[in-house]
This record gives structure tokens, sequence and C-alpha cells, in this order.
């Protein structure tokens, strides 16, 4: 679950231009009326993608490879309601430079495997790496995003294929907190659990968080 500075989410372009931004983001098989109440507010921004997440046994970081792309965000900050806000900590493209590997490898607390030290193209980095790990596991996810502004926050309902298994998802953010939790509690969320992208997918694999 992404709370950085970008319009829509998770399409920012380089780190120095992040605001880091506050999510609320939750999972489930319907949402009642929030969902109307999201699509009444004008007309979305729809984006489609398949993506790979990565998840670490060891390690609680968001992981994400899109179009070739590595992106690690960490979690920064716990606020009130419990209330996200995650940093990118590795952002890099394939074939991977040794010393990308190394960061790559300690943000999931894994061991740096003896590739001979050349650039890691992505068909090595995931048969070898992570293909060749028990302490890591690939997902692939299928997103079609449909991005809302409400009052200035950004709301996005995910129509989601995580692992063959469908889902939905809503999130709200912005950099400002209490406008999150106060367009959150606006649309009649907040009985249900904010859950971000890594612990979904870890319940989902019956890994401990």
């Amino acid at each position: 679950m992404s709370v950085v500075g970008m319009q829509p989410p998770e399409e920012e372009t380089e780190v120095t231009e992040i605001v880091a931004r506050w999510e609320w983001r939750s999972f489930g098989a319907s949402f009642g009326a929030a969902l109307d109440a999201i699509r009444a507010s004008g007309e979305p921004q729809t984006r489609k993608s398949d993506e790979t997440y990565i998840v670490s046994r060891h390690a609680y970081v968001n992981t994400k490879i899109r179009d070739e792309k590595l992106d690690i965000k960490e979690l920064r900050a716990l606020g009130a309601h419990e209330l996200e806000q995650w940093y990118p900590v590795v952002k890099a493209g394939f074939p991977l430079p040794p010393q990308e590997l190394e960061r790559v490898c300690a943000a999931w607390k894994v061991e740096v495997p003896m590739l001979g030290g050349d650039e890691l193209p992505y068909e090595l980095f995931s048969m070898v790496l992570v293909g060749g790990s028990d302490e890591l596991e690939a997902v692939e996810v299928s997103k079609t995003r449909h991005g809302y502004q409400l009052r200035g926050a950004t709301v996005e309902i995910a129509e989601l294929v995580i692992a063959g298994q469908p889902t939905l998802s809503v999130c709200v953010e912005h950099a400002d907190p209490e406008l999150v939790w106060s367009v959150v509690t606006e649309l009649g969320l907040a009985e249900f659990e904010n859950i971000n992208y890594v612990k979904a997918i870890k319940r989902q694999l019956g890994w401990p968080l």
C-alpha cells in the first residue's frame, strides 16, 4: 500500500519528488454503499496492470515489480486509526546492478546470492534469487484501478486478482492524515480493517506477519 505523493496512486517517478502520504486501505468481497458513494464523486481515471509482488518471511516491506522495474517501500510511520505511511527505499530496473542487489537482499533480510558480480537480468532474478529461496514468494497480482478525487484526497477502487483469487480493495490517501480519516468515516469505511498489500498477501499464503 503506497503512501507516497502521487497522482494516481503508485505512479511516482523520482524518489526526490515524493511527498510522503498517509494511507488507509482494505480488502474484501464487498464494501456496501461506500462503493456507490465513491463512484458518485465523479469520473474515475482507470488503469490496468499486471504486477508481481515478492514477500519475504523475515521482512515487512512492500516489493512490487511492474514492467521489469522493481520498487520496494518500507513502513515509515503508523499514525492514529492505524493509518500507514510508506516510503520507497529501492527503485531499480533490470538488469539489476550488484549494489542494487545488495540493497534488495538487505530489505528482504536474506543473504546475497553468489552470482559472479555481474548485473542480474530479470529471468535469473526471478528463477534463482526468488524461485530458489524458501524465504521468498512471488505472487502475481492483476489490477484494474479506478481513481477518484474526494475532498482533495485520492480514493481508489481496485478490482484485483491475487494469485488467482479475485477480491476488491478500497484505498484513501493524502498527505494530511486527518483528511484521510475524515473521508474514510464519511464513506462509512471505518468499520473495515485497515490492511496493506503485504499483510493481505501473507495472510493468503498462510505466512506469519
